[in-house]
């Protein structure tokens, strides 16, 4: 991938996603940053102009604890750019205390996971439209953690655990990403989850109260396989330090990432067109 390429990074207004929105802004891709807070973004932005000088940027705002906004965001991207090279599914959160999405599921699980993936399905077409197109969600070694999932607990509503519904959000997102890969053989579009790493950023101080690797280091693995040509063609990998590394148990099995897939389109069908139903 040497020509320019158009890709939206999530989660862009600081730390892993900003970092990787501008290495990837400084090879010349047209990058398309999303965010929260408008005044953060658009803070990010002007960053990334500064420092790229010449290279097309544009930004968009959604909160992801809202489904309905993340429709609008797909809509939006879908009208500007009906061919989308690469989407970077970096946006995530953290919460100690069990809340509720606008939607009424629990925070973290909807954020970090059923956001990116609502994203992800309502972009296929320019994504295809794209191909060879990547698809690259960020998880987190945090899914090790897990030694058995409870699929009627996703809400959090039988018990809650912030570091464990963490590292359910990220466990979901690397079987629905397996998952995905199998559905999109033969489009042209590639599927693959990596961890960053233990990086210094906003969430791991307010989670874990330490301090990790810097955000140089954490956007790396994000950028190698958004952007290098060594990864044309590979899916349903799992990726650490820019190199393929192997998941826990839970997330290499095939059943539990049927299950989550199979559930999480449950829980998206409301906000779904009917040919994505199916999937």
């Amino acid at each position: 991938m040497t020509d320019s390429k158009t890709i939206l990074v999530t989660g862009a207004s600081d730390g892993i996603g900003k970092q990787t929105a501008l290495e990837l802004a400084r090879f010349g891709h047209h990058v398309l940053l999303h965010g929260r807070d408008e005044g953060k973004t658009r803070a990010a932005l002007e960053e990334l102009r500064l420092a790229a000088p010449g290279t097309p940027l544009s930004c968009y705002l959604a909160d992801f604890s809202s489904l309905e906004r993340v429709i609008d965001l797909a809509e939006q991207v879908k009208k500007d750019h009906p061919r989308l090279d690469v989407l970077v599914n970096n946006a995530a959160t953290f919460s100690k205390e069990r809340l509720l999405s606008a939607e009424g599921f629990e925070l973290t699980f909807a954020v970090n996971h059923l956001a990116p993936l609502l994203l992800t399905l309502l972009l296929l077409e320019p994504l295809k439209a794209g191909a060879p197109a990547r698809i690259v969600n960020v998880a987190s070694n945090a899914h090790r953690n897990l030694s058995d999932v409870d699929l009627h607990n996703l809400n959090g509503e039988k018990s809650y655990n912030g570091y464990d519904a963490y590292a359910l959000s990220k466990l979901a997102k690397i079987c629905v990403s397996y998952a995905l890969a199998r559905r999109l053989v033969g489009t042209g579009v590639t599927v693959n989850s990596l961890h960053p790493g233990v990086i210094s950023t906003k969430l791991l101080r307010m989670s874990w109260d330490t301090i990790g690797d810097s955000v140089e280091e954490g956007a790396k693995t994000s950028v190698h396989l958004a952007s290098s040509s060594e990864m044309e063609g590979v899916s349903g990998r799992f990726f650490s330090r820019m190199a393929e590394k192997t998941p826990s148990p839970l997330a290499q099995d095939e059943t539990l990432q049927e299950q989550f897939w199979r559930i999480s389109m449950e829980m998206l069908a409301h906000f779904l067109p009917d040919d994505l139903k199916d999937l």
